[in-house]
């Protein structure tokens, strides 16, 4: 059967059927090519380029510019993948207008099928307006990189019930908002349980426990390629660094020693035509 292009009603009926949403992280079109051949529905397009490509120490610097430059060059590899473009820091949180204009950005010049942003009530009427001019819109609480600061740090959201109950009326005002779906990272599982039980669209977990309608992971993360720090809710699929350095390493081994290339690795011209030559 002929694979399709994943669409997003597609992914509210998953979570009325029970199944489980997939979405993993992509900046180029050689890793886009990879996810689109299996069975992850979704590539987030994620800021968190900025540390795990850009080598910023956080997503904050972040341009548009560099997000437009990535999302093109997934959405070449991701033909059948549903594609999120994330909205960097400070690019929607001026005004509405601006917010439009660069969402739309996203979708015109990179090629995104929507877009995502973080945020909770206070980006409620951001989030509308979006939506309103056509664009499809995620939404992402809980542990929000961008304000991390502003949260006191990379740490676990709403542990006590005051904190709990600000994140589900975020939740729920992102739903009214017209969001259709939302990102969950490191919150309770339990809390996130509610939350999902609570909402019509569906949530995606990083850090959020295993009742969410679907999960999200960093490819850099979960393939060992990114060492600078691994968070505690991420599962290590494959240690492919490890693997690149070992190659590395022996081809720098090889080259010394004279041993690459060897003949089978070169060119050659036939003996008459050297002849001539010399």
């Amino acid at each position: 059967m002929e694979k399709r292009k994943v669409a997003i009603p597609q992914l509210k009926e998953m979570k009325k059927t029970g199944c489980k949403l997939k979405m993993v992280t992509a900046y180029d079109y050689s890793m886009a090519s990879l996810v689109d051949k299996s069975e992850i529905e979704m590539i987030l397009v994620g800021d968190s380029l900025g540390m795990v490509v850009l080598g910023y120490e956080g997503t904050v610097p972040v341009t548009m510019e560099d997000m437009i430059h990535h999302i093109r060059s997934v959405v070449k590899g991701a033909a059948h993948t549903l594609v999120v473009g994330d909205m960097p820091f400070m690019s929607y949180n001026i005004s509405r207008e601006e917010a439009i204009r660069n969402a739309g950005r996203l979708m015109k010049e990179g090629g995104a099928d929507c877009v995502k942003l973080e945020g909770g009530q206070e980006m409620a009427t951001i989030v509308r307006a979006i939506v309103d001019a056509g664009i499809p819109v995620m939404a992402h609480i809980g542990l929000t990189p961008q304000t991390a600061s502003a949260l006191g740090g990379f740490k676990v959201q709403g542990k006590d019930a005051a904190r709990a109950a600000k994140l589900l009326a975020d939740a729920q005002a992102l739903e009214e908002a017209g969001a259709f779906a939302i990102v969950l990272e490191c919150i309770p599982a339990q809390l996130a349980r509610l939350i999902t039980e609570k909402l019509s669209i569906p949530t995606i977990g990083i850090g959020a426990g295993p009742w969410c309608d679907g999960q999200v992971l960093v490819t850099h993360d979960m393939l060992g390629l990114f060492d600078r720090f691994v968070p505690k809710f991420v599962k290590q699929y494959a240690n492919v660094g490890k693997v690149i350095l070992e190659a590395f390493q022996a081809y720098a081994q090889e080259v010394n020693a004279s041993t690459f290339p060897d003949m089978e690795h070169s060119f050659t011209m036939k003996e008459e035509e050297l002849a001539k030559l010399e």
